[in-house]
């Protein structure tokens, strides 16, 4: 029975594409053939008639049969018909090894700088709704139970240092994925004197992967492990965002929702519903996005140098995280905040009574396990008899100190209403790194100072970048 086309598997398009594998392949042509040129090993009028050979073959594709893969037993084909056999001097000192690595990495920076620009706007988004709610008090859990009070602001600056952890994790692979291996042909170089650092300039890699055994058959490997570890380690943290905003949708009144609009939906049945579409697309994304990352450690564990198993021209395909990574920033923008009932939720619960053995620690220099017992036992009281903590008659916290103290309770009335109260615990915050207003305007300040040292360097690279390929066009159509 014949096979259907449709899904007859290409081998080579499955490993040797994928990305802009093939945009790739067509830069280091151009890269190589003006290298060629410039150092002799290639003549100049050998090295112009490849060069227009190599402008047919992509005018071609543009009208014509396109390659779906960047595979070069592919490409050189084409490449002789329009330019004839001497063409194949274009491979000269070359192998498809160092193609691969080269445009696996090609790969990897061009989806490192999609990523990271879209980190830095969800930083910049999550600075700016921090700055919306300073002094937005909302409960915080350990273990799923309410534990004490913060304030958004808080709770979004530490997602934001989160995040620029992963930008920086992900500037430092760029910096170790943006080196040149072209050049190193499959293991050991070649009896040809390559310009090995003119091609790095051609490319606009910032230095070489020098050793030849290494850029082709062991570099590939870390380096592609290098961007998916990052994205996983990313997408643990934009799924605990999703999962703390989701969970509030269980209660009848939220006080985190998303806003009416395009990233929630309605029931087919059930009118009073608007699920959280957008929350339930995070988590599950980010779930996808950390599978598909393990899939590098995976395919390279276990094998030995010089196989193919782990060298896809497109190891560590970017599109997945950049979905997430713009999905979460959707998320952010979106989240509406009750205010009053988030604090309502506060004052529903005894998550203040740890200020209760600070402040007797402080105000009187009772032991602070001492005041942590009584606080204990005033929760386990007013939870027995259905009280809030703040109901609690002044008269029975007395009580409950004597007996468990032995001594008169020395806070009076006020103070103790004061040391309850959400505001007083969350304002009066004084060590580095809480919720203090003073120092969350202080992080937000510095944030945003870190955040554009982190913009302004993806700028430069970028720029970098286009400026190798501009400078690129120039000497090849100069030949």
């Amino acid at each position: 029975m014949p096979s259907d086309p449709a899904h007859t598997l290409d081998i080579n398009a499955t490993f040797r594409g994928g990305g802009r594998s093939i945009e790739w392949l067509d830069e280091i042509n151009k890269a190589s053939i003006v290298m060629l040129a410039e150092i002799g090993i290639v003549p100049k009028d050998v090295a112009k008639r490849i060069a227009k050979g190599i402008a047919q073959v992509i005018e071609n594709e543009k009208t014509g049969e396109k390659r779906t893969s960047a595979d070069y037993l592919d490409y050189e084909p084409r490449l002789i018909a329009v330019a004839g056999q001497e063409a194949s001097r274009l491979h000269t000192g070359r192998s498809r090894q160092d193609l691969a690595s080269t445009i696996a990495r090609m790969n990897l920076r061009d989806g490192l700088l999609h990523t990271i620009g879209a980190l830095i706007d969800d930083r910049e988004k999550l600075l700016k709704r921090a700055e919306e709610h300073i002094e937005t008090i909302i409960p915080a859990y350990t273990h799923g139970v309410q534990a004490q009070p913060t304030t958004f602001a808080h709770y979004l600056l530490a997602f934001e240092s989160a995040l620029a952890r992963a930008t920086e994790r992900l500037q430092q692979a760029y910096t170790r994925v943006n080196k040149c291996p072209l050049g190193t042909a499959a293991l050991a170089t070649s009896s040809f004197p390559l310009d090995r650092h003119r091609l790095a300039e051609l490319l606009g890699f910032e230095g070489l992967v020098e050793n030849a055994y290494d850029a082709n058959h062991l570099a590939p490997i870390d380096s592609a492990l290098d961007v998916a570890n990052a994205y996983a380690m990313t997408a643990v943290q934009t799924g605990m965002f999703a999962q703390d905003l989701h969970i509030q949708y269980a209660e009848p009144v939220p006080w985190f929702m998303l806003g009416s609009g395009e990233l929630t939906g309605t029931s087919s049945i059930m009118p009073q519903k608007r699920n959280p579409a957008a929350l339930e697309q995070l988590r599950a994304q980010s779930s996808i996005l950390l599978s598909e990352m393990q899939t590098m450690t995976f395919v390279a564990h276990n094998n030995r140098t010089g196989m193919f198993d782990y060298r896809m021209y497109d190891p560590v395909p970017y599109a997945r995280a950049l979905t997430v990574f713009k999905l979460f920033g959707s998320v952010v923008d979106a989240v509406v905040v009750n205010k009053a009932r988030a604090l309502e939720e506060v004052n529903a619960d005894y998550s203040t009574t740890t200020e209760i053995a600070d402040a007797l620690l402080q105000k009187a220099e009772v032991p602070f396990r001492t005041g942590h017992h009584f606080a204990s036992k005033l929760t386990d009281f007013g939870r027995g008899k259905g009280l809030k903590i703040h109901d609690i008659p002044y008269r029975e916290a007395q009580r409950i100190y004597e007996e468990q103290a032995k001594d008169k309770l020395p806070l009076t009335e006020a103070e103790f209403r004061e040391v309850i109260s959400a505001e007083y615990m969350v304002f009066g915050r004084k060590g580095l790194g809480g919720p203090q207003v003073d120092y969350v305007k202080k992080a937000i300040h510095q944030s945003r100072a870190i955040t554009k040292t982190f913009s302004d360097w993806h700028n430069k690279s970028k720029l970098h970048l286009t400026k190798a390929t501009s400078n690129l066009e120039g000497d090849f159509n100069t030949l």
